[in-house]
């Protein structure tokens, strides 16, 4: 079986095709290939080798014939624009999705999940890639995992990417326009791309997962109107809104400001999933009733960032409540704890919220966040310090809010070369891979007495602690006495 004929049969078995659509998909991927004929048996049977493998024999083959360039950002257009001849119609799919939905929820989540891997949209194999763990900490247990499942791009292909004309089309890569874009060198190809429509608080908005999967069915809800991220009481509702529509779903928001938000600051949307993240898990430090909202029990939460829990059976009165925070957060000051809700006109202060629902009630969790800098802290008072950032540079956004570390790729190598050396003795500073990690591994190498069988572990250990004191340096109140009487002071202002 010739890789065409492969392909057409794992579309057949993924039920992607209809065997009356065989010779159609047949002939749209010869259109793709370049070629005018047909040369295969037409036979459809028998074992197939994995998605990514068949994909690779066509993607190399293209690159032999000149279809398509040598770089992984041209296969990856390549590839998609292959799976998109084979991925079923936005019509059908939405369809299917209302049909399963009708059954339960998750009846229509698995099977919109599932389909957003079968088409590789979600690239299983890369995904398999990521290295994750679990550390101890004093917070309870922290998950740690290095990205590499999200391609960098060759260093021709960036530059190429950059000489490109401005396009504008679509907007950004959350616009739902996305769905079917054949892409180009600085926009990923969307041809394997499908999108939910859905109505969340009396608007439209669209669902979909995301393709690097950060968690188990990491998904994106996105507004099918291009606006900035903002954090208003309207946010909460909407939250509530979709775990009231998806209880097995949770649901959170980036904050809206720079340094404490996420990566794309210029498409409302929000992050969810079905996945039990660290802080999920965190305990009550302190219960109290806010005056005015006797339907609402809150606490503080024991853990790193300084985050408030709401509970109650009504959602509209979470919602009421979390407004009421959000607006005395904006403005509140503490300048003994640091906090300044202003300066020099530019706001400071902002909520990452998350939504979920606890049995019969819904729970809202809202970090407080602020983005001040200082002369010492130029990336961020509320920011992993200098001496952290050889582990995590990045914002502190939802998902490390929740106590789920998302790594930057480098570090696979340079923890590799950082285990050498340990083990060796090399001097730390003379190689670039291990430099930016010196003064910590140096630490290292005077607490512990490092063999072959326990340097893994402990550079994981280790990896995970100071993932953890990231968060207590994003974390507005600290775990201390002082911190805690600060938080203290917030709530007793509410």
């Amino acid at each position: 079986m010739n890789a065409i004929d492969q392909l057409i049969a794992y579309a057949l078995r993924q039920e992607l095709i209809d065997p009356a659509d065989v010779i159609w998909a047949r002939n749209r991927l010869l259109r793709c290939m370049g070629r005018s004929g047909y040369e295969g048996g037409g036979d459809v049977s028998g074992e197939l080798p994995p998605l990514w493998e068949i994909l690779r024999a066509l993607t190399e083959e293209a690159v032999e014939r000149g279809l398509c360039g040598a770089d992984i950002v041209s296969r990856d257009l390549f590839d998609t624009a292959l799976m998109g001849e084979l991925t079923p119609r936005p019509g059908p799919v939405r369809r299917r999705f209302a049909r399963l939905y009708e059954e339960s929820p998750k009846a229509a989540t698995d099977w919109f999940y599932a389909l957003s891997g079968d088409v590789n949209y979600i690239r299983r194999d890369r995904i398999a890639k990521d290295r994750r763990w679990r550390t101890e900490t004093a917070f309870g247990t922290l998950d740690i995992s290095i990205n590499l499942s999200k391609p960098e791009k060759d260093p021709k292909a960036a530059a190429a990417a950059r000489q490109l004309a401005p396009v504008g089309y679509p907007r950004c890569p959350l616009c739902a326009e996305n769905e079917g874009y054949a892409g180009r060198g600085d926009h990923p190809a969307r041809q394997n791309h499908r999108v939910i429509p859905l109505t969340v608080a009396g608007e439209r908005w669209y669902f979909q997962y995301s393709p690097y999967v950060y968690f188990n069915e990491h998904c994106i809800l996105l507004s099918a109107e291009h606006r900035p991220m903002e954090i208003t009481e309207q946010t909460f509702r909407r939250l509530l809104h979709f775990v009231e529509q998806f209880p097995h779903y949770f649901m959170g928001s980036n904050a809206d400001l720079p340094i404490v938000g996420g990566s794309i600051q210029t498409h409302d949307h929000f992050q969810g999933g079905r996945y039990t993240f660290p802080m999920d898990q965190a305990a009550e430090e302190r219960s109290f009733l806010v005056p005015g909202h006797p339907q609402v029990s809150a606490a503080i939460l024991r853990w790193p960032l300084s985050v408030l829990r709401l509970r109650a059976a009504d959602p509209e009165a979470l919602t009421a409540l979390a407004g009421h925070i959000l607006n005395r957060w904006r403005a509140y000051s503490d300048p003994a704890a640091g906090i300044l809700s202003s300066s020099n006109g530019e706001p400071h202060n902002t909520l990452t919220p998350i939504a979920r629902r606890r049995g019969a009630d819904y729970e809202l969790d809202l970090a407080l966040r602020n983005n001040r800098t200082t002369a010492e802290h130029p990336l961020g008072l509320f920011h992993p310090h200098a001496e952290l950032h050889h582990i995590k540079r990045e914002t502190i956004g939802l998902i490390e809010v929740m106590g789920l570390a998302v790594l930057p790729p480098r570090l696979e190598p340079e923890l590799q070369a950082v285990e050498r050396a340990l083990l060796t003795g090399a001097d730390l500073r003379s190689d670039p891979l291990t430099f930016p990690h010196a003064p910590w591994a140096e630490g290292l190498r005077r607490r512990y007495a490092f063999t072959g069988e326990n340097v893994g572990g402990i550079l994981q250990r280790e990896v995970g602690l100071a993932f953890a004191q990231c968060l207590c340096h994003a974390g507005v109140f600290k775990a201390s006495p002082e911190g805690r009487e600060a938080f203290g002071r917030f709530v007793e202002s509410l």
